[in-house]
């Protein structure tokens, strides 16, 4: 028994090894010079420290801008998406209406639409507002169409709340938002949590959305369109992308372990309701 334990660790640690291999490999590239990355590309861990990768990815590549523009949008993109969903989960988790039954298989069914099937009627959208090529353009497409899955997270979790503490805010005077507002959603947190770290993952490390609205006003583009600006026409230079894919990745990292408590309590939570 033992013997088999020790061998199904010995796997799982395998496996790890596996799945952590191309992080500790971009890791290791973004310290290395441009001879060494040819000459040892497989070597985890390079002969010398050399930080002019990071130099090259920050200014050459503009990321100190592209950065700033990835922080404005993925915020504004996490308080609308949070707004939005927690209201409509609310609603759909606490009350009855005609039709809900309807309302809830379509939201259901449509998570399984891929967001780039509606990327030209978006680019359409956008562009008849007149919030093309700007960053409230790129907040609007990307909170539009990716909150649904986060709906029926709240819808989850709010099921499950026991009717009597509405309805003694219900005595007390509060209205539909004012319950919402300072009685269900406060103790929503961990559903919170895990919309925040889902939706900062995605709206991060978004690609296809912000490189279309952005395609005329290159001062406007993300970290993510701004690491694949760094592949030239002629020449790639990649310990510096490997780099850029190192500066991107960071902020993922610190917002997961920050956050990682209230999404895993937010899912399981969500699913028991």
């Amino acid at each position: 028994m033992k013997a088999l334990r020790l061998l199904l660790q010995l796997g799982l640690i395998g496996l790890s090894f596996v799945w952590l291999y191309p992080l500790l490999w971009m890791l290791s590239a973004s310290f290395k010079t441009e001879s060494e990355f040819f000459r040892n590309n497989f070597r985890l861990w390079p002969s010398r420290l050399d930080f002019s990768s990071y130099e090259r990815a920050w200014q050459a590549g503009r990321f100190e801008l592209y950065f700033v523009n990835s922080i404005v949008i993925t915020a504004s993109v996490i308080l609308l998406v949070l707004l939005i969903s927690a209201v409509s989960g609310y609603a759909i988790g606490r009350y009855s209406f005609r039709g809900k039954a309807t309302v809830v298989s379509v939201l259901t069914a449509s998570v399984f639409v891929p967001i780039e099937s509606a990327i030209i009627p978006i680019f359409q959208l956008i562009k008849d507002m007149g919030l093309l090529n700007s960053l409230l353009g790129v907040i609007l497409a990307e909170a539009g169409g990716g909150n649904i899955l986060f709906v029926l997270l709240f819808a989850g979790f709010f099921r499950q709340v026991p009717k009597e503490l509405g309805e003694a805010a219900v005595v007390d005077g509060c209205g539909f938002l004012r319950t919402f507002w300072t009685v269900m959603l406060p103790i929503a947190k961990p559903v919170v949590g895990s919309v925040v770290v889902m939706q900062f993952i995605w709206c991060w490390n978004s690609f296809l959305m912000p490189l279309v609205l952005t395609l005329g006003n290159p001062e406007l583009r993300t970290v993510a369109v701004g690491l694949y600006a760094l592949k030239g026409e002629n020449v790639v230079d990649w310990s510096g992308i490997a780099a850029g894919g190192v500066i991107t990745l960071v902020p993922v990292i610190i917002v997961f372990l920050s956050l990682q408590r209230l999404f895993v309590n937010g899912l399981a939570g969500a699913v028991k309701g």
